[in-house]
């Protein structure tokens, strides 16, 4: 495909997203000098304020998009790279800029179009989620933290795909509602194939809440047209409102312990926990809770116990920091014993000042809205009533638990969880039913 079949394309079939004519000019799609290249560095800056997630099908080219708008590869684990799909959700940072001479949006102080130098818009993270459909738990935890996400569509595919339409629908139940559609792979497909790819794409999110979300055409390989998503974005996935003076209160997003092996005793650091504040602030020296904590054993019973400890340092926009606040991604260096922060064992927790944290709940009743089918499957199959006995799969905010229906009635679940859940009433719930050898969404529920 030749830079003018890309120029060819007129601006009408992207009319949801009003740009100027040049778009498609060889101002986009150029390859000289004043192309657009990635940042050569991680973001080291502000504190992020607005995290923004990758949805869509495995291979759909997420995280090489990530890696356009942040220079950082989010998939660093070895499992990850030897499949070369995203397993465990990732997460990069990255600056937005307007340029003050011609009006560019690019990562750099300078505009990579015209030299001049740039005006500094905001800090955001990325989450990166995963698009196979045997993963769909942890795209669920990822889901969680977005404010805003990406939707990711394959030009070279038939539109939707299943994850497609599942990643879709759970962003739509968690009730993410600002949502840029971005078409990659147009530098690979030829112009009447971009075009009826786009016509799938509005087939696709018809009637869904999304309908008139602007649909930028790229290519993340190689960089075209990554200055009108960063328009978008900065259009359509506004900064929310936080309450700061609210006790914080962070998700656990991941857990890790830092200490390379044959560490000596005296120089081990304290397991590191990460997330993003969702109100509040977080200060070096804090004091802080976990719930629902670590599982313990006592007179013969099983139950989960708090953890308490305290800030010994923070991590944001690429640096430490004194002080972080809600929004953006968060490294939190703590006291605990690595030993209960290696590979995620802490994921799925809340972390908040003493004693300021929702109830720990290993009995919930939910009020259920099922789909009508299976929307992750080629085969769309009828989804089945909740019936007693069955074991579900529950995501709020980044926990995951499985529950046994204790009784299902008139649209009312109630479940037996087999780990607790920190949880507010009113809070969201994705449901998920196993399906051959995957977890599959069904529906939501919204507690009491």
């Amino acid at each position: 495909m030749t830079h003018c079949d890309l120029c060819a394309i007129p601006p009408s079939f992207y009319a949801t997203f009003i740009i100027d004519p040049q778009f498609y000019s060889h101002h986009a799609m150029s390859q000289t000098t004043h192309s657009y290249t990635p940042p050569s560095r991680p973001y080291v800056g502000p504190q992020p304020v607005v995290n923004i997630g990758t949805l869509g099908h495995v291979e759909n080219g997420k995280s090489t998009l990530v890696l356009a708008l942040s220079g950082t590869w989010t998939a660093k684990h070895s499992e990850e790279m030897k499949r070369g799909i995203t397993i465990r959700a990732g997460y990069a940072d990255a600056a937005f800029y307007k340029c003050a001479e011609c009006g560019t949006y690019g990562t750099a102080e300078i505009c990579f179009r015209c030299g001049s130098p740039a005006e500094f818009l905001r800090a955001v993270s990325f989450v990166d989620c995963p698009g196979h459909h045997s993963l769909m738990v942890t795209m669920l935890s990822g889901a969680a933290l977005m404010d805003g996400a990406l939707l990711i569509i394959d030009a070279t595919r038939n539109c939707p795909q299943p994850q497609d339409r599942e990643h879709l629908a759970a962003a739509q139940m968690i009730g993410i509602r600002n949502i840029v559609i971005v078409q990659n792979k147009i530098d690979v497909v030829g112009r009447e194939g971009i075009l009826e790819n786009f016509k799938e794409i509005k087939a696709f999110i018809k009637g869904t809440t999304i309908e008139d979300a602007p649909i930028i055409p790229v290519s993340a390989q190689r960089g075209i047209n990554i200055d009108a998503l960063i328009e978008a974005v900065e259009k359509q996935i506004p900064t929310p409102e936080r309450d700061l003076a609210k006790p914080p209160i962070m998700p656990v997003l991941r857990s890790f312990d830092v200490n390379r092996p044959g560490t000596p005793v005296e120089e081990l650091v304290g397991g590191v926990v990460g997330g993003s504040i969702l109100e509040g602030v977080f200060r070096v020296g804090d004091e802080f809770e976990i719930r629902p904590g670590i599982p313990v054993e006592r007179a013969g019973k099983s139950g989960y116990e708090s953890l308490y400890s305290k800030i010994v340092s923070l991590y944001a926009g690429g640096r430490h920091v004194e002080e972080a606040m809600s929004g953006g991604l968060v490294g939190m260096g703590t006291l605990l014993d690595p030993a209960l922060t290696k590979a995620d064992s802490l994921v799925g927790n809340v972390i908040g000042k003493p004693s300021c944290l929702p109830p720990v709940l290993d009995y919930l009743t939910i009020d259920v809205e099922l789909l009508d089918r299976m929307i992750g499957t080629e085969e769309l199959t009828v989804i089945e009533k909740i019936r007693t006995n069955e074991v579900l799969v529950l995501n709020t905010s980044t926990s995951v638990t499985a529950g046994v229906v204790k009784s299902a009635r008139d649209g009312t679940v109630e479940l037996s969880l087999r780990r607790p859940i920190c949880v507010e009433p009113k809070s969201r719930l994705a449901i998920s039913r196993r399906i051959s050898d995957s977890w599959r969404l069904i529906g939501y529920g919204v507690s009491r």
